[in-house]
């Protein structure tokens, strides 16, 4: 995930709230953040890490997305299209 404004200049201190992001066996990796009066925040531009694991790459990419989808991070955005090359393979070998 990352701040708004990247890859030029990132929004600092977009306050963010993990939430149940790892829950379900994923995992959050901090990159750009920080813990201003309490509260984690934005302070880079690339700001969280999401992976989880699957049976196959289709399956932990549909769960890091839900992990990311559990992270409150209103100033932050992300990619939706990590691991497109290999679940294409996946879906063409059956």
């Amino acid at each position: 995930m990352a701040a708004r404004g990247y890859p030029g200049t990132p929004e600092r201190g977009g306050a963010i709230d993990l939430g149940s992001s790892e829950r379900e066996g994923a995992k959050v990796f901090h990159a750009g953040t920080a813990v201003e009066d309490g509260q984690l925040v934005a302070s880079g531009g690339r700001v969280l890490n999401v992976t989880a694991m699957g049976t196959n790459v289709t399956e932990a990419q549909a769960a890091a997305y839900r992990a990311v989808d559990a992270v409150q991070f209103e100033s932050g955005f992300c990619r939706r299209d990590i691991g497109w090359r290999e679940i294409e393979r996946e879906a063409e070998s059956g």
